[in-house]
Order: structure tokens, then C-alpha cells, then sequence
């Protein structure tokens, strides 16, 4: 592990821990998740930005962290990364359909090397939506389907892993509300 990933995973356990975040649905401590993210993309070409931003993906959306401390913290390519993969929407933009719709675009303009970390958080995110929540899973799966569409210049073989477990996920969604 460089400093730069052992900075970025220090930090955001730190402020994930102190924002006493938990996982939805298990309640295992929120680190579990970009820790899952880094696996993912460490596993395709990446860059050593591309994992301290894996690790710090959720920091600015989720915590009173701002890309500013970001920036200071971890520079101008790793702050950008993480700038481009926080939601840009807020509850008073509109319904989840016009949020969706804010950040799809948000999202789309990223680079290549920000899509393949987007694919690995909807990877990990998705693996088991369906055991915990079917009805909620038939319609977050259909909206991580839909990004897809904006992720395609992203690592192919997390776009293909991606369609997969979407798939799989509805299947087995569609399957427990029978």
C-alpha cells in the first residue's frame, strides 16, 4: 500500500467512524463499503489516485468533509475524482426521478477512470439489495441499470460484472416477491 492509499484509507475510516456511519441493512461499520470499492478496482489498471479516491468516494456526500480538505489532503487529481463521484442533488431538487436525473448527468461527464470506480461502488452496493430489501431492490437496481448507459467508458470488465449482478439482483428481487 503507497502513502497516498494508506493516507486516503486512514482519513475516511476516521470521518466515516466519526460520522458513525453504519451500512443500511446490516449495520456493519460504513468502511466495509469503500474498502469493497478499492477490491474492485484494484483488480483493473488503475492508478494510485484512482484508489485513494475509491477510498474517499463517499467522504464529501456523507460526512462534513469538503473537497476542499480533500484537496489539501490528497491533491487537485484525487479532489476531481471525488468531486465527480459526489451526488450533486439534494432532497429539495426535486422527486428521486429528478435527483436521479441531476446526477446521471453529473456522472456522465466524468472521466473513464471515475466511471470505473462509479462501476465498482454500484457493484458492491448491488451484490445483495435483493436478500435485504426486494422491494426497494426492483427499483434501485433499474436505476443502476440505467447509469450504465453512462458508464460504458469506464473498466469493461466492471461494466460487465455491473450488468450482471444488476441482473442477477432483479432476478433474485423479482424471484422473493413472488
Amino acid at each position: 500500500m503507497n502513502d497516498l492509499e494508506q493516507r486516503a484509507k486512514i482519513f475516511a475510516t476516521r470521518v466515516h467512524t466519526d460520522a458513525n456511519q453504519r451500512r443500511k441493512y446490516t449495520h456493519a461499520p460504513y468502511i466495509i463499503h469503500p474498502a469493497a470499492v478499492v477490491e474492485l478496482v484494484r483488480i483493473v489498471p488503475h492508478t494510485a489516485e484512482m484508489i485513494a479516491a475509491a477510498w474517499l468516494h463517499d467522504t464529501v456526500e456523507d460526512t462534513t468533509t469538503t473537497l476542499s480538505e480533500i484537496n489539501q489532503h490528497f491533491g487537485d487529481t484525487v479532489a476531481s475524482y471525488v468531486q465527480m463521484l459526489t451526488k450533486v442533488s439534494r432532497e429539495n431538487d426535486g422527486d428521486r426521478e429528478v435527483r436521479f436525473q441531476l446526477d446521471l448527468v453529473h456522472i456522465s461527464c466524468a472521466c473513464p477512470q471515475v466511471k470505473t470506480i462509479k462501476l465498482a461502488d454500484i457493484i458492491d452496493n448491488s451484490r445483495n439489495i435483493a436478500e435485504y430489501d426486494p422491494e426497494f431492490a426492483k427499483y434501485y437496481l433499474v436505476e443502476k441499470h440505467r447509469q450504465l448507459a453512462v458508464l460504458r467508458q469506464g473498466d469493461k470488465r466492471l461494466l460487465r460484472r455491473a450488468e450482471d449482478v444488476i441482473r442477477l439482483g432483479l432476478e433474485e428481487a423479482n424471484r422473493r416477491l413472488r
